[in-house]
């Protein structure tokens, strides 16, 4: 999942129960300590403002920096690199944020050049464990464990986990099975949020009956993404394969025990191309269906706003695309609900995150990777706002959307099916490759078996 997405969500193997208790700290000892005379060792920063007792683990640093890649750009880089305020203050260290639509690229160029970022979070656990594998990522400090194993639940820390050894820590979280539309354009014209698939689709057939035209479609999307494009066609397929064949057929297909071309996979597919490929139903405001695959992902959606579509399916962290000043709200301009399931009792979710691994072994190194595993990071950056996190101690009520609101409330809901992002869990070379690359010939015409047979045939062997 790029986030580009990714920023995108939970865990594969079981449900996500959020329960809320704070994780346990530990010592400054478990750290090594820290270099000697920054930061700042009393209860307030120098400036008198921030309390820095909460700090006071991490160490003291004099004058030293530690670099962050991720895949974050725009408004939410600039939102990562507030979460760090209070801890720089604190403790003296200058953690320097860069984003990059890619990212999935470039941190492997530069690991390989030996110009790697201190921290880097990894939006594709397959992307992690190549990483870890090449001998580029190191095992986490004792201190990250232990947040990890306070504040997370089996599932998330198993991603972050490679070969039985911990490596990564879970960072942010995301829903990706949310569909975008209009509440005041459904209040309208009459049209009710479906609860099934099959009244999805009765939806969709009755707005293009409605509303159909040369520029106004029931849907509209856009997969173009730099480095990562294709990566939200991919979210579609994972969608519809989780919803057809279940959580079972779903882990056969991300780890390879049934082929790529399985049937199961096939029609999952084109499940999805009877809405993405069909020339009735999309691309509304944008042009036919291959535009999809030239349509920037961030612009995807728009349309809504201008009456142009009237469904959007992307994840929770769209919420920050949507221009300044528009309604998101449950009667306002803008909103989600979860795709429905193939009965009304079906609570699939896909789910996607970010996993922090390190560099190097730094002692500041650690201290920003221990901070960023805390439930003190994830309510920190939970309540600067447009995210949200499965860390087990965040708090609900710092969200800062309904949307974000929502979608704690689906982490918590034990009767869903909750899988994590297949892409970001198959080998990389397939799921941040082939499947990517693939669905763009597919939105492009290709037919479904030869895209399908042409991932499979991308499988490492072994």
């Amino acid at each position: 999942m790029a986030r580009t997405g990714r920023r995108g969500v939970a865990v594969a193997g079981g449900t996500l129960a959020l329960a809320l208790t704070l994780a346990a700290c530990g010592g400054a000892d478990d750290l090594g300590g820290g270099g000697g005379g920054g930061g700042n060792d009393g209860e307030t920063s120098a400036g008198g403002g921030t309390d820095c007792a909460a700090f006071e683990e991490y160490g003291t640093f004099e004058g030293e920096s530690v670099t962050l890649f991720t895949s974050i750009r725009e408004v939410e880089a600039d939102q990562m690199q507030d979460s760090f305020e209070e801890f720089t203050e604190c403790t003296g260290i200058e953690v320097v944020h860069n984003g990059s639509g890619e990212f999935e690229q470039q941190v492997v160029v530069q690991a390989e050049g030996g110009n790697a970022p201190d921290l880097a979070a990894f939006p594709q656990p397959g992307l992690l464990q190549r990483m870890v594998r090449d001998g580029y990522v190191l095992a986490a400090p004792d201190a990250v464990e232990a947040n990890v194993d306070e504040g997370w639940t089996e599932d998330w820390k198993s991603y972050g986990t490679v070969d039985g050894e911990f490596y990564a820590s879970p960072m942010l979280s995301s829903v990706k099975s949310f569909v975008w539309y209009s509440p005041t354009a459904f209040e309208e014209n009459g049209y009710e949020v479906p609860e099934t698939w099959d009244e999805l689709m009765t939806l969709t057939e009755q707005i293009a009956a409605d509303q159909g035209s040369e520029t106004v479609k029931p849907w509209c999307a856009g997969i173009e993404s730099g480095g990562a494009t294709g990566w939200p066609a991919t979210d579609w397929i994972e969608d519809l394969v989780l919803r057809t064949g279940g959580g079972d057929v779903y882990d056969q297909w991300v780890t390879h025990e049934i082929p790529f071309n399985a049937p199961e996979v096939t029609e999952a597919v084109d499940l999805a191309g009877a809405i993405l490929k069909d020339d009735n139903y999309v691309n509304g405001g944008i042009g036919d269906s291959r535009s999809i695959a030239t349509t920037s992902f961030n612009d995807g959606g728009l349309p809504i706003l201008d009456g142009e579509c009237f469904l959007h399916r992307q994840a929770s962290f769209y919420e920050a695309q949507w221009p300044e000043g528009t309604d998101v709200s449950p009667e306002g301009e803008a909103f989600a609900f979860p795709l429905p399931g193939m009965t009304a009792d079906d609570r699939p979710l896909l789910v996607a995150g970010e996993f922090v691994g390190a560099f190097n072994d730094r002692e500041a190194t650690q201290a920003v990777q221990t901070f960023m595993s805390s439930t003190e990071w994830a309510n920190t950056r939970v309540e600067i706002g447009g995210v949200t996190s499965a860390n087990l101690g965040v708090d609900p009520e710092l969200a800062t959307s309904d949307v974000l609101r929502q979608a704690i409330e689906l982490f918590q809901d034990e009767s869903a099916t909750v899988r994590f992002d297949g892409s970001d869990l198959m080998p990389s070379e397939v799921g941040a490759g082939a499947f990517w690359t693939g669905m763009v010939d597919w939105i492009n015409g290709a037919d479904t078996d030869t895209v399908l047979t042409q991932i499979d045939a991308a499988w490492p062997a072994g």
